[in-house]
Formats: C-alpha cells, sequence, structure tokens
C-alpha cells in the first residue's frame, strides 16, 4: 500500500451522538464538519459498538475513502475507563446500562472493525487536538495543559505530543484536583462538594454541576430578588447563569469569577509540575459571546500564578472546534502510534 493512501479514521463516542473525522498520513483532515450519528450508548454495549461500526462506514463512504486504505482507528469515549479503553466496574453517567460496566470498548471496537484500535478518554482527546493545532511541526517539543469546563471539568496533559495517562490511565483528571479555597469562597459559603466523594475539588466549582449544587443555590440566597428564583429547578436555573454572565448580571459574574479562580488555581498547581507552554480552556464558558469569553479567560490568567520566567513565555488559548475535538484528536492518537511504530 503506498503511503500516501493510507488514512485514520477518528470516533468519537458520546452519551448521545458519534462524531467521526478521517487523517490522512500529512496530518490533514479530510473532514471539515461534523458527521453525527446516535451514539446508542443507553442500550448497551453491543448496540453502542454496532452504532460506531456505522460511524465508521458512514464517514468512509462521505468521503469516498475504501476500507482497505484504513490504517488504524483512534476511538474516544467520556470516562471513567482505564488506559486501555477498559470501562469502569461501576459505569457512568454515560455508561448507565449494566452491560457496560468492566466492558472492554477498544478492544470490542477492534475485534468488530479488525483493525488496531487507540483509545483515549474524551476529555484526553481534545487537549491532544488543542496541542497539535496550536504548535502544529513544534507539537512534539511542546507542553500543554487543558481544562474543559461541562456538566463536570475534564481535559489532559501533554508532554512532548504524548498524552500523560499514568499506570492506570486516570492521569490528567483535572476535575479531581483538589484546589485550595481561602479567598475563593465568600464568608459563609459551604466547601463545595463533588459528585466524586470529594470536597473542594475543582470540579466542585467549575462545572455546569458545580453551579447547579454548590455555587447558585449560595448566591441566590445572598440576591433574594434574582429573577432565577422564578426557575423550576435549580438544575434549569443552572443551565441560564451563563446568558446572564455575557449580560453583565451582578450574581453571574460573581460565580463565574470563582469559577475562574478554582481553575486559575488548577492551572498554577500544573505550571508546578509540568510547566507548560500553553494552558487551554475549553466549555460553553468560552463558546460564549467574544466579551465574556474574553473576560474570563482574563480572570483565569489574573488568578494563575506563574513565575516571571513562565508568565513570560506561558500562551492562554481555547480548545478550537471543541464539537469535532474530540475526533479529531482521537484520529491523531491513531495517527501518531503508527508513526512510532
Amino acid at each position: 500500500m503506498p503511503t500516501e493512501g493510507w488514512v485514520v479514521v477518528g470516533l468519537d463516542n458520546g452519551g448521545n451522538k458519534n462524531n467521526a473525522t478521517v487523517l490522512d498520513p500529512s496530518g490533514r483532515f479530510l473532514v471539515d464538519e461534523l458527521i453525527e450519528s446516535p451514539s446508542r450508548v443507553t442500550e448497551g454495549p453491543d448496540v453502542a459498538v454496532e452504532a460506531l461500526v456505522l460511524s465508521f462506514e458512514d464517514v468512509l463512504r462521505r468521503t469516498g475513502i475504501a476500507r482497505e486504505r484504513v490504517r488504524a482507528v483512534g476511538l474516544d469515549t467520556p470516562g471513567p475507563a482505564s488506559a486501555e479503553g477498559v470501562v469502569s466496574s461501576r459505569g457512568s453517567t454515560n455508561f448507565a446500562h449494566p452491560g457496560w460496566r468492566s466492558f472492554d470498548f477498544r478492544g470490542a471496537l477492534e475485534k468488530r472493525l479488525s483493525l488496531p484500535v487507540v483509545y483515549n478518554n474524551d476529555g484526553n482527546a481534545a487537549a491532544l487536538y488543542a496541542h497539535y493545532q496550536l504548535f502544529g511541526p513544534l507539537a512534539a517539543q511542546r507542553a500543554s495543559i487543558s481544562a474543559i469546563i461541562g456538566t463536570g471539568l475534564g481535559g489532559g496533559v501533554i508532554e512532548k505530543g504524548q498524552v500523560i495517562k499514568g499506570a492506570s490511565g486516570f492521569a490528567g483528571e483535572l476535575g479531581h484536583v483538589h484546589v485550595p479555597m481561602h479567598g475563593l469562597l465568600e464568608e459563609g459559603q459551604p466547601l463545595p462538594h463533588c459528585n466524586c466523594g470529594f470536597d473542594a475539588d475543582a470540579e466542585s466549582v467549575a462545572s455546569l454541576t458545580g453551579i447547579e449544587k454548590n455555587l447558585l443555590p449560595f448566591w441566590l440566597s445572598r440576591y433574594p430578588g434574582h429573577e432565577l428564583h422564578r426557575s423550576e429547578s435549580m438544575a434549569r436555573a443552572a443551565k441560564l447563569v451563563r446568558g446572564y454572565g455575557e449580560s453583565g448580571d451582578e450574581m453571574a459574574l460573581r460565580i463565574f469569577e470563582q469559577q475562574a479562580k478554582a481553575v486559575g488555581r488548577l492551572f498554577t498547581i500544573a505550571a508546578n509540575f509540568t510547566d507548560p507552554d500553553a494552558y487551554f480552556l475549553g466549555g460553553g464558558v468560552v463558546e460564549a459571546a467574544p466579551h465574556f469569553r474574553e473576560w474570563f479567560i482574563a480572570k483565569v490568567r489574573e488568578n494563575t500564578a506563574l513565575k516571571e520566567e513562565q508568565a513570560a513565555v506561558a500562551r492562554f488559548e481555547v480548545v478550537p472546534h471543541l464539537d469535532m475535538a474530540g475526533a479529531r484528536g482521537a484520529a491523531i492518537a491513531a495517527l501518531e502510534r503508527i508513526h512510532a511504530r
């Protein structure tokens, strides 16, 4: 098979949708749009694996790529899962069906496709794409950290162009790093609790769940006349906070300032153990109106305590194309695995 003829496929498995892309050996993506299909993960692993196979076949059909040209597949999924793509024995929010417990997702897809499958969790895949997108040919010489604020707080740590996974695959679980709360919480504000069982980790503040469970109930008690008191539930109100922040609402801005402080403190910790070249932010808070995005990034940077030498070279960037970043990062991981052989 001629070198210029082969490709890798990236598959991003989500709670509702799969997304797919194709990457050639030069690092050029052959797909410049979302190619989505139902993930069907709620129906169990057998159905979900077949749904990924359909996604794989669909992206090849749309790009006119013969199956024989595919050298490897990159797969990313929500966590928690091991470094080799075995779902946690306890399942997870996205893998609630009992059949998912301890299921070897990577191995099952590899067997079904008869192709090598390289696995990353979705945060690591997005972090890898952001890293390569920013640094290009210098990616293998650079380090970065990404924090993606969504329902939880995901992301990853990249060193010399490689995802840091650790012995069991749980390195880079940034949301569950404890961050100092002194100077972040207001007087009388309860210590935030995370669904993982920890108190005062980054996710307990910097996530949609953190807003719903920890921040918003406190701040509504301080703003008794706020319109969000009229929301039918705290979950619904939490989803509306960003819109209020974009409009300059005082309470919403105080909530997001606490989130920025948490992320800044997380990045400060990272600066002391990885000293990255770049700090990436992703998620809804930076997909907002440009003025709000720039305000939030500035607040994160203000709360990231860097040494003078670090501050001179550090870059604060947004994870690009977040809706496609998972599939693209998965494809990059597969391509890098081939190049490393």
